[in-house]
């Protein structure tokens, strides 16, 4: 039998003679996109005074750039280098000390045109077809470690230093609508600053989709649901969530009253919770594990119409139990203000927002890794270009792309279409990027790009 030999890594001849070479030929599609939803334009317009000169780079352009380069896996400013290298790609990208310059002079004020910047252009978006079909608004904090002295950086809750940032995602587009920079010494139930988070995820949807789903007539298949974990159970954020318009779900502590009512409830009203996986109708059964609604009036202090749902089951092996479980059971408690009658479907809508924590490490995927700057203004404005690189992911996923690729997580979308290797060509005045021949998910680049030119430009 014949073996096959291979070519030892050290035996292998290494040249540099190649043109028209870049190995971002997916991350372009991220650029076009934010130029086809009106991003890159409005970020021009917003940002012109901060231009020093004409012929000098363009504040908007440089913010674009810094987003798709979060998206793309950088993780500091000096990455930029990724993109100004493929200048046939992304054309004259600016240089690192041009691009600080730039985050430099974004003050408030400036910050807030960005932000509404941003509105726009997910208005657009959703427009062209990006929008999801419920707004749920998952709310979540998370650490930031700092390996030196920033301003504002703090000992955490888990003895570490750093940053401990609010975030609000939308649970089905997968967009970072808002965040909240915050020293490493806030709380986690913090209700100011859910309030907070929560208003300027309401402020970045657009103002007909935000009439229609807060307005006192609305159905309650279209309302607005803001979920959070049982830091989120405070007055102060549920009343704001009240005010707002807004449907709250969020977790609950388990205090001696509930446990005693917990165990206190019949074996007839418990019924069979439901698997998280599948369509919302689903009724499949999620094997040993309960729901049940308490009394009503154990909600009586919180807004008028809130319910307790309790959750039962066998957790699972190597679980540890605490003081609130009883007869092998873990109990958890949910808080919310939907009267959909179905108990199970309330209760495994919320258990969704667990995806939280996927979405919190797609951003640290995406720049939240490191907050670089030693000034804490420099570190909200690259806080707020974590969340638009997330967008224009999100964005990009569901304007270009379809199957498995239109729900990929970052690693695996840069792996499978943004960092492919590819040949650029000119003829007259047309560019022709070659894929690799045999590359599994040509296809799906191909038929990105052809998506793209089909909507409409702004």
């Amino acid at each position: 039998m014949r073996v096959q030999a291979t070519i030892a890594a050290g035996r292998m001849d290494v040249v540099a003679d190649g043109d028209g070479l870049t190995g971002r030929a997916g991350t372009a599609l991220l650029a076009a996109v934010a130029d086809r939803v009106g991003l890159t334009g409005g970020l021009s317009a917003a940002l012109g005074g901060l231009r020093q000169r004409r012929a000098g780079h363009d504040p908007g352009r440089v913010l674009r750039d810094l987003a798709v380069m979060l998206a793309d896996g950088g993780d500091c400013l000096s990455d930029l280098g990724a993109l100004r290298d493929q200048s046939a790609l992304f054309g004259a990208v600016a240089s690192d000390s041009t691009a600080f310059r730039v985050l430099d002079g974004i003050g408030e004020a400036e910050l807030e045109a960005v932000r509404a910047v941003r509105a726009a252009a997910r208005a657009r978006a959703w427009r062209l077809g990006a929008q999801p079909e419920r707004i749920v608004l998952d709310l979540d904090g998370t650490l930031v470690d700092s390996h030196s002295d920033k301003e504002q950086a703090a000992a955490t809750y888990k003895r570490g230093y750093g940053f401990h940032p609010m975030l609000g995602f939308l649970a089905e587009s997968r967009e970072a609508p808002a965040a909240l920079l915050r020293p490493g010494n806030a709380g986690s139930n913090t209700a100011a600053d859910k309030a907070a988070v929560l208003a300027e995820g309401l402020r970045q949807l657009p103002p007909a989709v935000l009439a229609g789903a807060t307005a006192d007539d609305a159905p309650e298949e279209a309302r607005i649901v803001a979920r959070a974990d049982a830091a989120g159970a405070t007055h102060h954020f549920l009343d704001t969530c009240r005010d707002l318009g807004v449907r709250f779900s969020v977790g609950l502590a388990i205090d001696e009253p509930l446990r005693q009512a917990i165990l206190a409830l019949p074996a007839e009203a418990w019924r069979p919770a439901l698997k998280a996986e599948g369509s919302p109708a689903s009724g499949e059964p999620r094997e040993r594990s309960w729901v049940a609604e308490l009394d009503p009036d154990l909600a009586a202090g919180w807004p008028e119409g809130s319910r307790i749902i309790c959750r039962k089951e066998r957790p699972h092996p190597g679980a540890q139990l605490s003081f609130s479980d009883a007869d092998g059971h873990r109990f958890q408690l949910l808080l919310t203000d939907r009267p959909q009658p179905d108990i199970a479907w309330l209760e495994r809508d919320h258990r969704a927002r667990g995806d939280a924590e996927n979405r919190v490490r797609a951003a640290k995927d995406c720049g939240l890794t490191n907050l670089p700057f030693r000034a804490f203004r420099h570190n909200e404005v690259w806080l707020e270009l974590v969340g638009l690189a997330l967008d224009l992911l999100a964005w990009t996923q569901a304007l270009c792309l379809d199957g498995k690729l239109r729900s990929a997580e970052p690693k695996a979308l840069r792996y499978r279409l943004l960092h492919v290797a590819a040949r650029l060509t000119r003829s007259g005045r047309r560019q022709t990027l070659h894929l690799p021949r045999r590359w599994p998910w040509r296809h799906a680049l191909i038929d990105a790009w052809a998506r793209l030119a089909a909507l409409p430009a702004p």
